[in-house]
């Protein structure tokens, strides 16, 4: 968890919002410390996390956990966190014979046209339980990084279906949260990757949007983030708020300042 992000976000774990979409996207660089940030934000919040992780491996995630100062081994193994690890499964799905449908089943089917095993995984591992349970806050799912599912062959459609389906459980029945990915490459050409991008943006209630330099590679300020609130119930010109930082990753923070403002050019 990065403190000045929640300080530009004006959230702390003990008083996190429940019911919201948030949106993270990147562009031209490497989001992948906004994941690290809600996945950590989330743990230390006392939430009950389902993360499914298409793009790296259970000890990465755990590595770099712990920099900011959690476990998810122990996460793991005292049931707060259910982790769905895409690229260990993957071959699960391919070599091993399942009594019951793998959560990336589709894997094995040449016309697949839903995510219904994936939803179905998602909605086990945040149904609310009797025993135990109640030391849990709101339920929370991530996804890291949706844009996965289109390469491996879903359309955007079904990705969006997916999606909807979660808000429905996890949002607006768990009054929980939902936290995911998707990559814009900036190309006009990938017309499903724009689809699946665009409608989420209108469902969001929060996009945070790492952006690179236009002016290329910078030893003191590694990109920029966009932040914009939204309320996808009111009219646009009275939803949106929105605010542009500069930032520098380091080994266990992002500092954020404004455009301009780095330490170095001062």
């Amino acid at each position: 968890m990065f403190p000045e992000l929640n300080n530009l976000l004006n959230t702390t774990p003990d008083r996190a919002e429940q019911g919201k979409l948030t949106l993270l996207c990147d562009a031209n660089t490497d989001g992948s410390f906004l994941v690290h940030h809600f996945l950590s934000f989330y743990l230390k919040a006392n939430c009950k996390v389902c993360f499914v992780a298409l793009i790296q491996s259970f000890s990465h995630y755990n590595i770099v956990g712990q920099k900011l100062g959690v476990s998810l081994t122990v996460a793991r193994e005292c049931g707060q966190l259910v982790f769905l690890e895409g690229l260990k499964s993957s071959v699960d799905v391919f070599f091993r014979a399942q009594a019951e449908p793998h959560p990336l089943q589709f894997l094995r089917e040449a016309n697949a046209e839903n995510l219904q095993p994936l939803y179905e995984f998602v909605r086990e591992a945040l149904k609310p339980v009797d025993d135990g349970d109640a030391a849990w806050r709101c339920p929370v799912l991530l996804v890291d990084d949706l844009s996965v599912l289109l390469s491996l062959g879903m359309g955007a459609v079904a990705v969006l279906d997916f999606i909807h389906y979660c808000r429905a459980t996890v949002c607006w029945e768990r009054k929980g949260n939902i936290v995911a990915l998707v990559h814009d490459s900036g190309d006009t050409e990938e017309e499903e990757n724009n689809i699946l991008l665009n409608g989420l943006s209108h469902q969001s209630h929060l996009i945070l949007r790492a952006e690179g330099l236009a002016t290329g590679f910078c030893r003191d300020v590694h990109g920029q983030l966009r932040i914009l609130w939204r309320t996808p119930s009111q009219p646009t010109t009275q939803r949106d708020r929105s605010l542009t930082y500069q930032y520098k990753i380091q080994d266990k923070s992002v500092s954020f300042f404004a455009k301009g403002m780095s330490p170095a050019v001062l």
